[in-house]
């Protein structure tokens, strides 16, 4: 999905709580494998995005916190829906590296943001995007950095755009 056809579908259905979590559960079947922690899309603009994380057993390790990987998935998707929602719709996007910082121990609801500035159209380059993730206290409790590779669309055919 392109960025302007994200950012629609965001604003048809992100003004009300049940659009919120209508927009989060087909996010979740877009993208299957980040759909597994329910990421609860908060906020969606071009470069910016905000997403919550709720505490539950399916998504805690054997200490009682989030687990490690589950940080990561939501680090890593709130990265993607700020920088897809600034691409035009002749990029597109990969992510070709990933690192994170744990900082404290995950529990209890956390919030994921990321902010980016739109990148140049066009060209081919690496893009380095940073998550942060808060818990309730507003404490971080990890750092997510995601290297995406951004470049034009191809068409069907293969022939450059």
């Amino acid at each position: 999905m392109n960025g302007p056809t994200l950012l629609a579908r965001w604003r048809k259905l992100g003004t009300s709580p049940l659009g919120r979590a209508m927009f989060s559960r087909a996010l979740g079947a877009a993208v299957p494998y980040s759909g597994t922690v329910r990421p609860r899309v908060l906020e969606l603009e071009a470069g910016r995005a905000r997403v919550e994380l709720r505490d539950r057993r399916r998504v805690r390790n054997h200490l009682g916190s989030i687990h490690a990987i589950a940080l990561v998935n939501v680090g890593e998707l709130v990265s993607g829906l700020a920088l897809i929602a600034a691409l035009p719709p002749t990029m597109r996007g990969i992510v070709r590296g990933l690192s994170v910082e744990y900082l404290k121990k995950a529990r209890g609801t956390l919030t994921a943001t990321c902010e980016c500035a739109p990148p140049p159209e066009g060209e081919s380059l690496d893009e380095e995007v940073v998550a942060h993730i808060h818990d309730a206290e507003g404490d971080e409790v990890a750092t997510v950095r995601v290297q995406w590779r951004l470049g034009p669309v191809k068409p069907k055919d293969g022939a450059p755009r």
